[in-house]
């Protein structure tokens, strides 16, 4: 008998077991320790866990149907991050569970809509999409204004997720709507990022007199971007709404200039800009309208 044939290799089952047992020690190694290293699971420096209220409206959200037509989550694609705003990051969904990232948008993304608008907004918005959008096929919510949480679910499932919560907080979901709590939700989205700064428009770089003054076809124009985009906000006919009354607005005589820098720059939380949104033209034709208010 020769030497060789003592060896390991002339002996199939225990060659098999020496094999496997060698391949479970690598992948154990290379891929489930990693798993329970701090490394592998980031959190952003803004990340909190969610509260009581928030955690209720993501759970409204899942239980209607939110995520078939919405993502959330921005990719690292130049159009998504220009209408956007910055890319995800894997350190934002640490307390998201499951991940509600979605793979369809009939809807706009919502990753970044944290903060963007004023709460009476999202409200306006659940009761009624198409008196913001006309066209948007979104289905309105008005009940759930009319529905309290269900408190005790909720606070069984911070309990069950380790959430940390205060009595306080508690005592808020008693006394919420289901409502209050899916606009808790929809503001706190995105928000463990520092927002990126918009794209702005200088003062100084705006013309004096707007240089669509006197075209009527400026001022349709304008019409169909206000009514598509600005209604929503400061009503049908401008008379205000969740914004300011365009009507009195344009009766003080603002300067056209001054005017284009709000609707460009926006306001923090109240109003989003519409410089990374419009050419100059549409901006100035929506000025164009707002001016041609006064004469109505």
């Amino acid at each position: 008998m020769s030497k060789n044939d003592n060896s390991i290799y002339s002996k199939a089952l225990l060659l098999s077991i020496v094999a496997a047992v060698t391949v479970l020690i690598g992948t154990i190694a290379t891929v489930f320790v990693p798993m329970f290293t701090e490394g592998m699971h980031p959190k952003t420096d803004g990340l909190k866990p969610f509260t009581a209220l928030e955690l209720a409206g993501r759970d409204i959200y899942q239980a209607e149907g939110c995520i078939n037509c919405h993502t959330q989550t921005v990719r690292p694609l130049k159009a998504d991050v220009m209408r956007y705003g910055a890319y995800s990051k894997a350190g934002e969904f640490a307390y998201d569970r499951p991940f509600l990232w979605g793979s369809k948008r009939t809807g706009p993304d919502l990753a970044r809509i944290g903060g963007k608008y004023p709460d009476e907004w999202h409200i306006q918005h659940f009761e009624s999409p198409q008196a913001f959008y006309p066209k948007s096929n979104m289905p309105p919510y008005p009940w759930l204004k009319n529905q309290p949480v269900n408190a005790d679910s909720t606070i069984a499932s911070m309990n069950a997720l380790s959430f940390p919560y205060t009595e306080a907080e508690v005592q808020e979901l008693k006394e919420s709507t289901k409502l209050d709590a899916l606009v808790a939700y929809m503001q706190v989205l995105g928000t463990s990022i520092a927002r990126e700064a918009a794209v702005t428009v200088d003062y100084a770089a705006i013309p004096a007199e707007s240089p669509l003054k006197g075209s009527a076809d400026a001022v349709a124009m304008g019409e169909k971007l206000y009514k598509a985009e600005c209604a929503g906000c400061h009503g049908v006919n401008a008379e205000g709404n969740i914004g300011a009354s365009l009507v009195d607005y344009s009766m003080n005589d603002m300067p056209g200039n001054d005017t284009y820098y709000i609707i460009a720059n926006g306001f923090e939380g109240a109003m989003p800009g519409y410089a990374a949104k419009f050419s100059n033209e549409k901006i100035w034709a929506i000025v164009e309208y707002i001016n041609s208010l006064k004469d109505k």
